[in-house]
């Protein structure tokens, strides 16, 4: 069907991210980093033609909260997309009863499957400082 819903308009896409606490840092940085999880569903959306109208960041929401859905109550999303399952499973209490809304409300669930970023020491220090700094100013350059 390529990028339109079929009336015209582009595919709306709300961003997955999974808010995951910074002592997870060493674990697993993908999870901590919601800002290279959202780049790379922005990256998926771009190579479709659709467009990013929401950018979500939560951790073990409910599958009915009313963050997920308002926006495709107002008919602003078409699609939900994370960046892989691992972060959808971090990001919702429940993925199954997830994926069932949105087959019972017509909105599709994407996984963008894109390679992760390879974190090393540099990397992780610069989302350490990036997410340890949020209200001195710091825009994680």
């Amino acid at each position: 069907m390529g990028a339109s819903d079929g009336s015209g308009d582009a595919v709306r896409v709300a961003a997955i991210a999974s808010l995951v606490p910074l002592e997870e840092l060493d674990e697993d940085p993908f999870l901590v980093d919601s800002r290279s999880q959202h780049a790379m569903c922005a990256r998926w959306a771009a190579e479709r033609g659709y467009v990013i109208t929401r950018e979500l960041l939560v951790h073990a929401v409910r599958p009915d909260h009313e963050v997920l859905w308002a926006d495709v109550d107002a008919g602003l999303v078409d699609v939900f997309v994370a960046p892989c399952e691992r972060v959808l499973r971090a990001a919702l209490r429940s993925v199954d009863a997830f994926s069932a809304e949105c087959a019972r409300r017509g909105i599709r669930l994407e996984t963008a499957g894109l390679a992760e970023p390879a974190y090393d020491a540099q990397m992780k220090a610069r989302v350490h400082r990036r997410l340890s700094m949020p209200t001195a100013g710091y825009d994680g350059c």
